[in-house]
């Protein structure tokens, strides 16, 4: 008889060690942009046949591939923890660090959205509780930590800004948008008011931060001229603290007059508009600048790199945004600029994603460089 091959030989165990090495937080992101395409396509105000089968499908697989991810990373803290300091201390890599928070977010979210009508309304809320703790939790810490290692330990220069720099400060805002989903399920009174207050603490916390950091980033392109061509996705950045603001408002607006006591509830609801349209406004500003320079970019020879998930939970959360004004607002043309975003980002996820799938087939995107 021929003998057996073992199943994992030597050499097999020598990559799968190499690729861990490689695997960084940026992972996270993908993570994020299959979550928010189940939670989009859940709140859009057009909803058609099988859709949130869909999205039930979409978030499932989000969900493992938190849990595949988080085991691999898991791996690498525990093999590679030079690496992972390493990670920390390297200012091109240490923001990515939010995207933890916000992939621990999106799915949790999803979880109470569309996740309920599979494993039932109790365990949904199970669920997204501790994945919105832990998320939130890391959240804060990393909305500290990374801008404290900016200051005292990374060596950057104002021609080094780009919008990657805002992914740790995003990630309270999406606590924000996503804490009010569970406030129907918290006991009525007190517990729902300091949820409320407590998102909207998260949400000025975020706001401010971007306020401080963004300026940054577009001196930095006045300035500089265009970024290297791998990150030109990360410019669809800037949509994320926009679109997901303009959720929060709204989101916390839905959940106002079960929350907190009058004038307030009617305040908040006309604070969602106020608020919500003047920064919609600019985030197809901004789109249409992002998109231009990715144009440009492909043109130029722009190959596929993991920055191509920056092209899906930013536009995700712009529509979450228009969805919630077109709630709050009644516009068709809220909605339908909904239902455009919306195929953009369907656009972009089956673009990564496919990409991200024939990186890691072929072996490339975890080489060791």
């Amino acid at each position: 008889m021929r003998p057996r091959t073992p199943a994992t030989t030597p050499e097999t165990a020598r990559r799968a060690h190499k690729a861990l090495r490689q695997l960084g937080p940026n992972w996270y992101a993908s993570i994020m942009g299959t979550a928010i395409v189940a939670n989009a396509g859940a709140a859009l105000p057009y909803q058609l046949p099988g859709q949130r089968v869909a999205c039930q499908l979409v978030w499932a697989l989000s969900a493992v591939a938190l849990a595949v991810l988080l085991t691999a990373r898991a791996g690498h803290w525990l093999h590679h923890r030079d690496q992972a300091r390493a990670h920390l201390l390297d200012p091109a890599v240490a923001p990515f660090y939010g995207c933890l928070s916000m992939a621990l977010l999106a799915v949790g979210g999803g979880t109470l959205i569309v996740g309920k009508d599979l494993i039932g309304t109790g365990a949904a809320v199970a669920v997204d509780a501790v994945l919105f703790t832990a998320g939130t939790a890391i959240g804060l810490v990393m909305a500290v930590v990374v801008p404290y290692l900016m200051v005292v330990r990374h060596k950057v220069e104002a021609a080094q800004a780009t919008p990657v720099w805002l992914l740790p400060l995003v990630a309270p805002m999406v606590s924000a948008a996503l804490g009010p989903l569970l406030i129907p399920h918290l006991p009525a009174g007190q517990p729902r008011e300091a949820m409320l207050l407590a998102c909207y603490a998260m949400f000025g916390i975020s706001l401010l931060a971007t306020l401080l950091m963004l300026p940054l980033v577009f001196g930095r392109l006045i300035v500089g001229g265009p970024l290297p061509l791998a990150l030109t996705p990360p410019l669809f950045l800037v949509l994320g603290p926009l679109g997901q603001s303009t959720t929060a408002v709204n989101q916390l607006a839905d959940m106002a007059p079960q929350s907190i006591g009058a004038p307030y509830a009617g305040a908040l609801g006309a604070f969602a508009v106020v608020y919500g349209v003047p920064v919609m406004g600019f985030a197809l500003l901004w789109t249409a600048l992002a998109t231009a320079m990715l144009v440009r970019a492909a043109r130029h020879g722009m190959g596929f790199t993991m920055t191509w998930w920056a092209l899906t939970f930013p536009v995700g959360t712009c529509v979450t945004g228009a969805a919630g004004l077109a709630r709050h607002t009644g516009l068709t043309a809220f909605a339908w600029l909904a239902a455009a975003l919306f195929l953009a980002l369907l656009a972009a996820w089956l673009l990564a994603a496919a990409h991200t799938l024939r990186g890691l087939f072929t072996g490339r995107l975890l080489a060791a460089a």
